[in-house]
């Protein structure tokens, strides 16, 4: 059994948006939500980006989603992810986040996927980075439909109470885990860990980071994920050593490697 784990944020800081609303337009496809569903949530993505999310637009958030997937048909809804996950997901996966991935796990550690999303969609996208555990939202069902109800909201302190719940069941040194996310509100998980690093931190992280002086780190480059994460890593480790500038960033990522094991 592993003696640490690596603690993943999965919106803003393995993708590049919200994973709930990027299926957005699958969903109104398949008849789940309307067109103006699909502009609210367009909208509400682009807050996210431009914003971050704090704790009351995370409130907001909550109660727009539970709203507007209440009635809706639970396996149209596992289906239409499975149909549409490469489509939607592997244009917006960070490679930086899938090299950390890879390095965690070569050095013995698990990699868990801790994230407000629900479960119907952080599932199969841990599946596909290939993570070992996933930590998310469970929304209530009742006769094969969503209620609108929240089961478990994976938000705020309940993220570092996962965590510290899983590091007791599994024996993991909390002092010689990892942690990454993007925002304010997952802080306390940041904190529950002995290496916590800000990525792509909205602006009350990133003054956190600097005060506590925990590494901040920018993710920016796309990768297909169809080969899988090993295969999709491998080219994107070896480019870094090719070019000038491109030589740079092979250094700070053999540093990182080095760091990690």
């Amino acid at each position: 059994m592993p003696g640490a784990a690596a603690f993943f944020d999965l919106d803003k800081t393995i993708i590049a948006k919200s994973s709930t609303l990027a299926f957005s337009k699958p969903f109104q496809a398949g008849g789940l939500i309307s067109r103006r569903a699909v502009l609210r949530s367009a909208y509400a993505q682009f807050m996210y980006l431009v914003g971050g999310a704090d704790h009351d637009q995370m409130e907001k958030m909550r109660q727009f989603m539970s709203q507007l997937c209440a009635g809706w048909d639970v396996a149209t809804v596992r289906d239409i992810v499975a149909e549409t996950l490469h489509e939607i997901v592997d244009p917006l996966v960070y490679s930086e986040a899938v090299e950390l991935i890879e390095a965690h796990q070569l050095a013995g550690r698990e990699v868990v996927i801790v994230s407000t999303s629900g479960t119907e969609v952080v599932e199969p996208i841990g599946a596909m980075l290939g993570v070992d555990r996933v930590v998310a939202t469970r929304l209530a069902e009742e006769d094969g439909r969503y209620t609108g109800e929240i089961e478990y909201y994976a938000y705020a302190e309940e993220k570092a109470n996962a965590i510290r719940e899983l590091a007791r069941d599994r024996g993991w040194d909390l002092a010689q885990c990892y942690g990454y996310s993007d925002s304010v509100t997952d802080a306390p998980m940041l904190e529950a860990v002995g290496h916590p690093h800000a990525v792509n931190p909205d602006k009350d992280l990133r003054r956190i980071a600097e005060e506590r002086h925990w590494p901040v780190l920018v993710f920016t480059r796309p990768v297909a994920l169809r080969g899988g994460v090993r295969a999709a890593v491998r080219p994107t480790v070896a480019a870094l050593a090719v070019g000038g500038a491109l030589a740079a960033g092979g250094l700070w990522w053999n540093a990182r490697r080095r760091d990690l094991t």
